[in-house]
């Protein structure tokens, strides 16, 4: 029976459910005891699905389906980020919408607006990634402020603080003036724009004499507390030491040496304002500077500033500064440049440096045990690269701030009293019995610590907060540490490594054996995707119009390490072509009665045709186990479909016509039976990259009747070599190489595919002869051969082929205008030619392979490769035709 055309919509969402109604994504207790496991980076729960998020997941699926068909005990642990600041904007933002401000609504209630939303929305990015067939154990789903999460939370948080790995201080953050809160480095964007760079001349106090210093915020000279000039720039030695005065300031500061001041970058000499920039800060800390903070936490001047000043907005502040400093004459000169400014990415307002009392854990002392662990190879990245990387974030890690100035997140546990003595405790009561004895029974009132975690702080207890910790459950005891984590690079340090941090000083073992660091998803041109360019392939369009199934396995077979990947349309239809073409395949076996036998018995197998196949396939199977393994989700995908499409459909099921046609019947029914059975076993190397059709099919096929299970929770193949089965595997190979020199040779010549030739020897070749004789009938129907001639006379409707390094006459039925392809053939070979020529000129050319991406350069060298092996194959058929 042949099944109607694939209709991915319906069969995907069938089987999604099926498979969660069922359960099969659930560990499932196995004979020995071997766990697999991985969490989910968790997404934002403000989150949409978004390319990053399809490639991400569509790796880690290949990784959990794979182990569970292996036999291993898997865990995929979902969840999703709390993701603080940012759902805060949307709910604020929804508020807005609504005509209420939530400081009219308090604390409390805002919070419940929202868990509101949260459970009306929170659940989206799930959906979708259940869309795209990701086989996570959905009913462990979890949420960083799940109560016992947060329990989790609050007791590292206690620890550190107990063990003086996390404190309070007053240090310079980046600073959010729109949502007054400290953000982390990863929520800065630093984007190039054309800025202003001001020289202004600053006067030595009594004396002429002037040092002008460039600026591209010069509001901030109100801040100023130095001059600094390069202990080597001959220029100013005669000046350090000296004070200078600051215009319309009225203060003066000392010029001071220190080689943070880049004597080729402006004048040479900056103003040092170490409460507004992060370099101008550690300045400060060396010369032992004042610090002077001129800014309110929305980014207005404060009463540090000048008096005139005092209550305008940081850019009002800037253009009337100017525009006084112009008409005082100090104003020296304006240049327009490109730099790099830090914008906030939810705010899109610019980040300013600012002094303020945050919380920190000292990074440096948790940092020691994760270098250690990744130099004794405990955790190991992949590709290997990445290591380097890690090790040099990690040598020159700064205190992380932990601390933000919003209301949603985790409320720090931490206390005040009366005198701001501050008691850290996991709950009110046990900070009020730490009070009592500070303050021996005097009266006094504790407040609570209004500030909240930074998201990252959960986000780094994931691997094993999720499974129960600090209960030592049985899901923790089988799954922790985790196999592998899955993750972007632009997240290592900010994720990654923190959760080193906590899983080996809290639990003493690395939280996770590997890291396997994929690339972007760009367009196909290579830019970034962005709304505006224009350029953002929506993934949830992609599995609309093509399937699941298509993109995934477009990601997958494009994820190579270390390199972006280029994603068009295209790519994603031709892989949906190839699952076409699978859909074709099994039908055809459908129209030919194929059916399933529950026993196989391969010792039984006398065709050479089914000896050939599985042999293919064992080395398909075991290169795909291999490439999964070392993370070649690439190379994995792209042996599935070498195997598929070509040895397969292609060949084997070409080669099973002339079978099925045959009146043996017992070669008929062990063709039928064979060639379900291999169906059964590509189903299975092909689930782990396209889940839904491969279990469609498995379904739609009655397998599960026979064998009595789902393709999910098959075994993975693990045939071995049966070494009969290699008798006929050259022969095979041979004839296909024939077959395709045949094929190929009629299509360079715009000869028909459907049109038949004889064959003829023109020597005496023996292998060649010998091979066609013993498979003539399998030879002249899927060749399209009439037989073999012994002289062929009819010259001008023949041509030589080389075959197998013997020559081969190809004499054609009906008249065939060689001598016109042959000048055609010849003007082709002309071109590419010219091609060649022009490409080895650009190659030879050193300022060309100096400064062309690297790419282009080896594309050009591999086109060379690929023209030159053509050319010699057209100038073989030119030379062949009589």
């Amino acid at each position: 029976m042949e099944f109607k055309k694939y209709n991915h919509l319906k069969e995907e969402k069938k089987i999604s459910d099926f498979w969660i109604k069922k359960g099969l994504f659930k560990p499932k207790k196995t004979k020995v005891k071997k766990y697999f496991s991985i969490v989910i980076p968790p997404p934002n729960v403000t989150g949409k699905l978004h390319m990053g998020h399809a490639l991400n997941n569509s790796l880690q699926d290949v990784l959990v389906r794979f182990y569970r068909m292996k036999g291993f005990e898997t865990l995929w642990q979902p969840g999703t980020d709390h993701a603080g600041i940012a759902t805060q904007a949307i709910v604020e933002k929804n508020l807005q919408k609504k005509g209420i401000k939530k400081n009219d609504l308090g604390r409390e209630k805002f919070i419940e607006e929202v868990w509101k939303w949260k459970d009306d929305s929170g659940q989206i990015i799930l959906d979708q990634l259940k869309k795209l067939g990701c086989s996570c154990d959905w009913s462990r789903t979890r949420f960083t402020m799940d109560k016992d999460l947060s329990k989790a939370v609050t007791k590292v948080f206690v620890d550190l603080y107990n063990h003086k790995l996390i404190y309070k201080d007053k240090k310079l953050v980046n600073w959010d003036t729109h949502l007054q809160t400290a953000i982390s480095d990863l929520e800065v964007i630093q984007k190039d724009v054309q800025s202003q760079l001001y020289y202004i001349d600053y006067q030595l106090e009594n004396s002429e004499t002037k040092i002008t210093i460039a600026t591209t915020r010069p509001e901030t000279m109100m801040g100023d507390t130095a001059v600094a000039v390069n202990p080597k720039d001959t220029r100013y030695l005669n000046l350090i030491g000296k004070n200078v005065k600051i215009p319309m300031v009225n203060r003066t500061v000392k010029i001071i040496a220190d080689h943070y001041a880049d004597p080729e970058q402006g004048s040479g000499a900056v103003k040092i304002t170490p409460a507004h920039d992060f370099n101008d800060y550690e300045v400060g800390k060396r010369n032992n500077l004042d610090i002077i903070n001129i800014f309110e936490k929305n980014g207005k001047i404060n009463k540090n500033g000048i008096k005139e000043f005092v209550g305008l907005d940081r850019f009002e502040a800037r253009k009337l500064l100017t525009k006084q400093l112009k008409e005082n004459g100090n104003l020296v000169k304006i240049e327009t440049i490109k730099n790099k400014v830090p914008y906030g990415d939810r705010s899109n307002s610019i980040i300013e440096p600012l002094l303020t009392e945050q919380w920190f854990v000292d990074a440096k002392k948790l940092s020691k045990k994760p270098i250690k662990i990744v130099n004794d190879n405990k955790t190991s990245f992949f590709p290997s690269s990445w290591t380097k990387t890690f090790f040099l974030w990690m040598k020159n890690i700064e205190p992380w701030c932990i601390s933000r100035q919003i209301w949603w997140g985790h409320r720090i546990p931490a206390w005040y009293d009366d005198n701001n003595n501050i008691f850290v405790a996991e709950n009110e009561k046990d900070a009020l019995n730490l009070a009592n004895k500070k303050n021996k029974h005097k009266k006094f009132k504790l407040k609570q610590e209004t500030d909240v975690l930074d998201t990252w702080f959960s986000s780094a207890l994931w691997p094993f907060a999720t499974l129960g910790w600090p209960i030592k459950t049985k899901e923790f005891l089988k799954f922790y540490p985790t196999s592998v984590l899955v993750t972007g690079f632009d997240i290592i340090f900010f994720w990654v490594a923190r959760m080193l941090m906590m899983g080996n000083y809290f639990n003493k073992q690395t939280p996770f054996y590997k890291v396997y660091v994929h690339a972007l998803v760009r367009d196909e041109k290579g830019q970034k995707m962005s709304k505006s360019k224009g350029n953002v392939i929506d993934p949830l369009e992609l599995i609309n119009e093509y399937g699941a199934d298509s993109l995934r396995f477009t990601l997958i077979s494009m994820a190579s390490p270390g390199r972006d990947v280029k994603l068009s349309r295209d790519r994603v239809k031709g892989n949906r072509n190839f699952i076409t073409k699978m859909w074709s395949a099994n039908n055809f076996l459908n129209l030919n009665n194929c059916k399933l036998d529950k026993k196989v018995n391969l010792q039984s197998i006398k065709l050479p045709i089914n000896q050939w196949i599985f042999n293919e396939f064992i080395k398909t199977q075991n290169i795909i186990s291999k490439n999964i393994q070392i993370f070649r989700f690439d190379e994995a995908a792209k042996n599935a479909y070498q195997f598929v499409w070509h040895s397969y459909c292609d060949w084997y099921l070409e080669f099973l016509k002339p079978v099925f046609n045959s009146k043996n019947k017992a070669q008929v029914n062990e063709a039928k039976v064979f060639s379900s059975f291999m169906m059964v076993n590509i189903l299975k190397i092909l689930h782990p990259f396209i889940p839904f059709f491969t279990e469609a099919v498995w379904s739609k096929n009655k397998y599960k009747a026979v064998l009595k299970q789902d393709l999910i929770s098959s075994s993975w193949p693990n045939y071995k070599n049966i070494k009969r089965f290699n008798k006929y595997q050259n022969d095979i190979n041979n004839i296909i190489e024939l077959i395709s020199n045949i094929r190929s040779t009629k299509a360079e010549l715009k000869i028909t595919p459907k049109l038949f030739c004889n064959l003829s020897f023109s020597e005496k070749p023996k292998k060649l002869r010998k091979l066609i004789n013993e498979n003539l009938s399998l030879i002249k129907q899927v060749g399209r051969i009439n037989g073999i001639v012994e002289n062929n006379t009819n010259d001008k409707n023949s041509i030589d082929i080389l075959v197998l390094k013997e020559k081969l006459s190809l004499g054609f039925t009906e008249d065939v205008d060689l001598v016109s392809q042959k000048e055609r053939i010849l003007h082709k070979i002309e071109s590419i030619n010219k091609q060649i020529n022009s490409l080895n000129n650009k190659l030879k050319n050193k300022a060309y392979i100096k400064n062309a991406p690297k790419e282009i350069v080896q594309n050009d060298k591999k086109l060379v490769k690929e023209l030159t092996v053509e050319d010699g194959k057209l100038r073989s058929i030119v030379s062949s035709i009589n």
